[in-house]
């Protein structure tokens, strides 16, 4: 039977399969290749395993690091508030107690886990991923079924190194054609939420597939599939190729001599066979794809740069219609207004979707010999402290300085306030 790649992932990590069939079919209990986790959805996943005199089943296939709470300046001092405090010491008692591999604040390792993971090589194709963090979807893009998972979902990992889960149907994102340049990944994700709305995706695997796909570098790729949320999904997908493999070959996790030659041989395996049907199918033109931005509220109100702020009047659907007029109140904007003529307070640069090298470098390129605006602020946070070795090497912390822009620490930084 021919089978798309999210069914193969799915089917190679069936333990048990549910009962029944269609509306009435039971879920699968999968099993789960590697658990990431952080300070802020893991205490009382641990506190689970304590009470109930529970042990870690796999604490090999768990790692752990400090992100999203934890602060991007003056890090060699105490953390000043107290809730954060209070989430980081809680996950250094608990990697300590279970036995948890953990990469803490100083560590050359440290970030957010959506970077650390592929950094290190622990992501790897054809694996089932989850953590306690929604945009845990990025690591798709190395092939993974990768889903984000909340708290009692994360004890269950713990405790049984499984998940119970019914079957996602599917949806292939064609994207066919040549990006312009200064058309980048981000602008394809926020071209395709725009086209199927926030919750296009929801109950959905996406498969990201095209020539403009298969072109990407490993860091754009990620950022499609970190964004896969924005649209509903549960999770986002590109089947690796040599992208994937020459992005992989040395890291500290990847495989090694013969054990890569065998993984090679399983990797080229992952791929949406050709007579195998998707459940949706939608196209995306990348030769006429523009520069994108968000207008209002939500990831799925965007235009491309070069348009005019919509009115509520362009929506035929009622639910739109409210919601485009409720956003515009809000963003205290007006209908008609150019894109390129609304003014912006901050600028940030990070987070798990933009925070890697490339992203550094493409924003460098850009403000190299210039100078900010001193009524705007901009906060450059890598997503990794090996990142912000790497770019310092570089000297991109300098032309992040002398363009007046604040040069932090990795962490999470603005996405958690």
């Amino acid at each position: 039977m021919a089978k798309t790649l999210a069914e193969k992932v799915w089917d190679a990590h069936v333990v048990r399969k549910g009962d029944g069939e269609g509306a009435n079919a039971q879920p699968d209990l999968l099993f789960i290749d590697l658990h990431l986790v952080h300070e802020v959805t893991s205490p009382q996943a641990f506190e689970g395993l304590r009470l109930a005199g529970r042990k870690l089943r796999r604490p090999d296939l768990t790692i752990a690091t400090e992100d999203h709470n934890t602060p991007t300046l003056d890090i060699d001092k105490p953390i000043a508030d107290l809730t954060s405090r209070t989430q980081i010491q809680t996950l250094r008692n608990n990697c300590a107690e279970f036995g948890v591999r953990l990469h803490s604040l100083g560590d050359a390792e440290q970030g957010i886990v959506h970077v650390v993971g592929p950094q290190l090589g622990l992501t790897q194709p054809g694996m089932t991923v989850v953590c306690g963090d929604s945009h845990t979807s990025t690591h798709g893009a190395f092939g993974a079924l990768a889903m984000g998972i909340g708290t009692s979902e994360v004890e269950h990992v713990m405790a049984t190194q499984t998940l119970s889960l019914k079957p996602f149907k599917t949806m292939a994102i064609n994207v066919e054609g040549t990006l312009r340049p200064g058309v980048t990944a981000k602008d394809i994700i926020l071209a395709v939420i725009a086209k199927i709305g926030t919750g296009g995706g929801q109950g959905y695997v996406l498969e990201y597939r095209g020539s403009a796909i298969r072109a990407l570098s490993m860091e754009a790729r990620m950022t499609i599939c970190n964004m896969s949320i924005e649209a509903g999904a549960r999770a986002g997908l590109v089947a690796p190729d040599q992208t994937t493999y020459d992005y992989m070959f040395g890291r500290p996790h990847a495989p090694q001599g013969t054990d890569w030659d065998a993984a090679l041989e399983y990797w080229n395996t992952l791929r949406t066979d050709d007579d195998a049907t998707f459940d949706v199918e939608v196209d995306l033109d990348a030769d006429t794809l523009e520069p994108f931005v968000t207008w209002g509220t939500n990831p799925g109100q965007g235009v491309s740069l070069s348009a005019k702020v919509p009115s509520p009047e362009d929506f035929g659907d009622e639910n739109a219609k409210a919601a485009a007029e409720r956003a515009l109140q809000y963003m205290g904007l007006e209908a008609g207004t150019p894109m390129k003529d609304i003014r912006v307070d901050t600028v940030f640069l990070g987070s798990c979707t933009n925070s890697r090298m490339e992203d550094l470098r493409a924003a460098a390129d850009v403000l190299r010999g210039r100078r900010k605006d001193p009524n705007i602020r901009m906060l450059v946070v890598p997503g990794s402290a090996r990142v912000r070795l790497e770019a310092e090497a570089e000297g991109l912390d300098k032309v992040f300085k002398d363009f007046g822009a604040e040069w932090r620490f990795a962490g999470c930084s603005m996405c958690l306030g």
